[in-house]
């Protein structure tokens, strides 16, 4: 009798942001494009996997453009909706490539039933998030799935922005500081709450989501060419966008515990349920390798232009050893050294 292999499925940690994701994404489809078709000459494509894509047009300027699907449970939390955070997801996705944010568009896929009241609140937050920061919505698209076969409501949104010189995250330097912008897991915490009906309990947790046009990409400018690299830390939090950085430079990342911003309220949250605040997702800061001639500077006018909470919270090393090589290590607060791994939140629907 012939044994028969179980086909290996599709899970939800394939759409964690972990490493294990990252991992699927590249054997699935990056590793099966030809190579010469993974990017448009003189630009940036799925070689780079970073938050977007990167044309170069002729006159030696850029356009960078970004897509992001948004299927968030609840459809609205503290401090925000699935409106206003698609359109902040992609504006800042835009952000930490160095451009600047022009036009949006946007594909609702609505469940059958779903009460158009609720689908115009929706839509209404999305138009005033791109109104107040003065970006176009060009055009979208529309569909109805029978009820069941879609829970509720999906966004997908596409930004296009310009940049005179992209940040790509693949130009890491040893001695670059590592900067994050605010407090980190502030969106996944109040997400968390909310699935697990504790909101009541816990009130004092709000989503950070905000677009970073008006903070981070303008310090972005004014330091130009000394950002080394830049990620919005959203699935996997801050610990998978480090250990992206390490892995895809085979460089080696240090970090003190200590110095990571961190709200206490959503310290204890966390520390109660056992999960670890660095794999949560925030929606309204970004994580910065910056110059360290500079780092000082770029910290200040962070700080001027209203992220108050950002801090240095490490730095780009040369692998000690081999065992090293694109990895992150944590300094606790006592001294002690660990590795911080891109770890999977059995968390679905969270952004």
């Amino acid at each position: 009798m012939v044994a028969r292999l179980t086909e290996s499925k599709v899970s939800l940690t394939h759409g964690s942001g972990s490493s294990e994701a990252w991992r699927f994404i590249k054997e699935l489809i990056v590793d099966r494009v030809p190579e010469n078709l993974r990017r448009v000459e003189g630009g940036y494509g799925l070689e780079v996997m970073d938050d977007g894509a990167v044309l170069k047009l002729n006159d030696g300027s850029y356009l960078v453009v970004t897509t992001d699907s948004f299927t968030v449970n609840p459809l609205k939390f503290p401090g925000g909706d699935i409106g206003s955070l698609a359109v902040h997801g992609v504006i800042n996705d835009l952000v930490v490539m160095g451009a600047k944010p022009i036009a949006f568009m946007d594909t609702l896929v609505v469940e059958e039933g779903f009460p158009e009241s609720e689908l115009r609140e929706v839509v209404d937050s999305m138009i005033n998030s791109l109104v107040s920061e003065g970006i176009a919505l060009i055009g979208g698209d529309f569909k109805v799935m029978p009820r069941g076969s879609i829970d509720k409501l999906v966004i997908t949104g596409v930004g296009i922005g310009v940049s005179r010189r992209p940040i790509v995250d693949v130009e890491l330097k040893p001695g670059d500081k590592i900067i994050v912008t605010g407090y980190i897991a502030e969106h996944g915490a109040t997400i968390l709450a909310a699935q697990l009906g504790l909101l009541d309990k816990v009130t004092n947790l709000r989503s950070d989501t905000k677009p970073l046009t008006k903070t981070v990409f303008k310090v972005i400018e004014t330091f130009e060419g000394r950002v080394h690299a830049a990620r919005d830390p959203t699935r996997g939090g801050l610990a998978a966008t480090l250990n992206e950085w390490a892995s895809s430079t085979s460089l080696t990342i240090k970090v003190y515990r200590d110095k990571i911003p961190l709200r206490e309220e959503v310290k204890a949250f966390l520390e109660a349920l056992g999960v670890d605040p660095l794999s949560l997702a925030s929606e309204g800061i970004a994580v910065l390798a910056v110059d360290p001639e500079v780092h000082e500077e770029v910290l200040k006018e962070l700080r001027r232009v209203g992220e108050v909470n950002a801090e240095v919270i490490g730095e780009v090393i040369t692998p000690p050893n081999k065992m090293l090589v694109g990895k992150v290590v944590g300094v606790t607060e006592v001294g002690g050294k660990v590795l911080i791994e891109s770890k999977s939140i059995n968390l679905p629907r969270i952004c």
